[in-house]
């Protein structure tokens, strides 16, 4: 596909996921809403994973550090849902940069192992200042600071228009990122670090900056949530979230701009269908991402580009 079908593939489904959730009922919309802000947690899960190579299980620290970005100074200091996003955004990117520079002097494995302990470490941390976080318990954002243009973002519309705002910036600036020069750094990185190196790439700092991007989405992400649905809790510091945009992106397709939307849409009413069906239902999500890995290890749009559009970014 050419550059300009494919901006234009891009923003079809911008324009059709605003009429979806426009004309859907209220509840449906809400869950749209959900979907995309979730689907903007896993573009920055997939700029690092999908197109760099870097698997971490340590991005719930950057969701919850955006959200509580967003919903402390909003809590404790009356901030507004503006000021409060732009926090959370820089908490995310912040707390990427810090625990980057450090998770970054190893590599595979090892590098796994070493954000999944920042990601515990980040958690209890924000249990021990539970006086301070709201612990286990979390706490309700206040009305205030959930206002835009004077419209309530406990709304229906305006809280789909909202998160359909933040994902569609997201998306946007992701494209333009992976078909620019640096989204070729990202790609020889992941398929040949050595190489990259002899080309004049200093892998520790390409890949720090990739971190540090993937930070502030997954904050921006964070603080939506906490913003459009009014709650902030410890609960999502845990390891469930730094495993939830891997499979958004397995399903979806690591290395491509949209399988983030569609990983988050399919395991998000897969977890409606297992929680409705069993208590175990984290059994069943655990089971999807074993199939998903044995039997469609590319996810749907790495099988449609290997199938038809070997283009398709």
């Amino acid at each position: 596909m050419t550059g300009g079908r494919i901006w234009a593939l891009h923003l079809a489904v911008l324009v059709a996921l605003l009429a979806a959730g426009l004309l859907l009922p209220g509840y449906h919309s809400t869950n749209l809403a959900r979907i995309l802000v979730l689907a903007t947690f896993a573009l920055g899960y997939n700029l690092a994973f999908g197109y760099t190579g870097l698997l971490s299980l340590g991005h719930a620290m950057f969701f919850a550090a955006g959200m509580y970005g967003a919903g402390l100074p909003a809590w404790h200091w009356g901030w507004e849902a503006g000021p409060a996003l732009l926090t959370g955004a820089a908490a995310g990117g912040l707390l990427a940069l810090l625990a980057g520079s450090l998770a970054l002097r190893t590599a595979g494995v090892s590098f796994m192992i070493v954000t999944l302990m920042f990601a515990q470490a980040f958690a209890l941390s924000l249990l021990y200042f539970s006086d301070w976080t709201g612990g286990d318990d979390g706490f309700a954002v206040p009305t205030t600071a959930r206002l835009v243009f004077g419209h309530a973002l406990s709304a229906d519309v305006p809280r789909f228009l909202a998160a359909w705002g933040v994902f569609a910036l997201g998306l946007v600036i992701a494209l333009a990122l992976v078909c620019s020069r640096f989204g070729r750094v990202m790609v020889a990185l992941r398929e040949n670090e050595e190489r990259a190196r002899m080309l004049g790439i200093n892998p520790y700092r390409a890949k720090l900056q990739v971190l540090v991007i993937s930070g502030i989405y997954s904050g921006v992400a964070g603080a939506a949530y906490a913003l459009l649905f009014g709650y902030v809790g410890s609960s999502f510091a845990s390891i469930q979230y730094s495993i939830l945009p891997m499979l958004y992106v397995l399903l979806g397709g690591a290395g491509t701009v949209l399988g983030g939307v569609i990983g988050a849409a399919g395991i998000f009413y897969l977890t409606e269908w297992a929680t409705a069906l069993t208590s175990a239902w984290l059994f069943l999500v655990g089971l999807a991402l074993v199939v998903l890995v044995l039997f469609l290890p590319k996810g749907v749009l790495g099988w449609v580009r290997a199938k038809l559009w070997r283009n398709l970014p």
